[in-house]
């Protein structure tokens, strides 16, 4: 009885003194990472998922875990793509889904005033007002003269 109990106060020591160790964190387990890739058309877009970035077509190791990918490119409109993590049934490590992240970009869409400038370039007209210069003046009408139809212009 007294080996057991010698045993039991030993276990226990031990079990105190591993907690207090900062040297037995390989006993911990870390969080998985792995590989997930990106792609977009057009590529070149620059991809921001968990505080990390690159431009595509890339790979970045991540922590596995559900999370956003935003997809960013000038003159392209921002795409946010959900990740979501799979589990497989056999003892094997979580996988990102969809791996490779794919976004196709859609061009940005033109701002009111430039589609209204478009059109108006497109009809033919003037888009910006002439300035007048400070001495000349616009013609004035007259009182009509001899032909009631048509006005004196000076």
């Amino acid at each position: 009885m007294s080996r057991v109990i010698g045993f039991v106060v030993c276990a226990f020591t031990l079990a105190a003194c591993s907690a207090s160790v900062p040297g037995l964190d390989f006993l911990k387990s870390s969080p998985a990472k792995t590989a997930l890739r990106f792609e977009s058309v057009p590529p070149g877009a620059v991809v921001k998922v968990s505080g990390q970035s690159c431009r595509t077509p890339c790979e970045l190791k991540l922590e596995v875990a559900e999370l956003s990918a935003t997809f960013v490119l000038k003159g392209y409109q921002p795409q946010i793509v959900a990740v979501h993590t799979e589990s497989s049934p056999v003892l094997s490590p979580p996988q990102f889904a969809p791996n490779p992240v794919h976004a196709d970009l859609l061009p940005a869409a033109a701002s009111a005033k430039n589609r209204i400038r478009e059109k108006v370039v497109a009809e033919g007209r003037q888009t910006t007002p002439t300035p007048m210069s400070a001495d000349s003046s616009a013609p004035e009408a007259t009182e009509p003269t001899t032909n009631p139809t048509w006005a004196e212009v000076k």
